[in-house]
């Protein structure tokens, strides 16, 4: 087990949702911006870094069909599992590291909240980029900490992106849909800057 997968690992085995600042309700925001690309409800959806999110629980409130979660801790699955019950049975579920996931198949919508910020070597980030100009086929939608936003996210450094940042780093094989500034409460009560983006896969890339 590497240092990273055992550090995410501690971390779900020794705090609830309250206790992690990323915990959000109901990610309205994610929701919202999902439902804008949709097609249909058998679009096929991947949540990056899904963890212990509920995010899945209400796309399959809503009626999405084609839900995968990636997350790097095997913990945080097992805990969205065993609270969806029943309904964890029609979603697949891969526990790995975003920073080495080769995916099987493409994607219509490929959704990542708070995973890709901790890219932080021009590498890890060129790789993810490359990663998903393969995967996606549909819309990319990413949420980091803004320029604004914390420098460092459960005692690990992060990589703070402007739109403009965040343009020029998809740029080559993703059109900019849009921006836009997030500010997320913590269960703490403190407040974090988020930078949300949608792109879409150039054709040809």
């Amino acid at each position: 087990m590497s240092e990273k997968h055992a550090h995410w690992e501690k971390v779900y085995k020794e705090k609830g949702p309250a206790e992690v600042s990323w915990t959000q309700e109901k990610p309205e925001l994610s929701l919202t911006l999902i439902r804008n690309a949709a097609g249909d409800k058998n679009a096929r959806i991947i949540d990056i870094g899904g963890g212990d999110s509920k995010l899945v629980d209400y796309l399959l409130e809503e009626g999405y069909s084609n839900i995968t979660v990636l997350d790097i801790s095997a913990v945080a699955l097992e805990k969205a599992k065993a609270r969806l019950g029943e309904k964890a049975l029609s979603v697949t579920w891969i526990a790995g590291d975003v920073d080495t996931f080769e995916p099987e198949e493409q994607y219509d919508i490929w959704h990542d909240r708070a995973a890709f910020h901790f890219l932080t070597t021009p590498q890890q980030i060129d790789r993810y980029v490359k990663m998903a100009a393969m995967a996606v086929r549909g819309t990319l939608i990413l949420g980091t900490f803004s320029e604004n936003g914390p420098e460092k996210c459960s005692g690990l450094p992060v990589t703070r992106y402007s739109e403009d940042k965040m343009t020029r780093t998809f740029g080559g094989q993703f059109q900019v849909n849009g921006c836009q500034t997030h500010l997320h409460t913590t269960p703490f009560g403190t407040t974090q800057e988020f930078r949300f983006c949608t792109f879409s896969r150039l054709s040809g890339s």
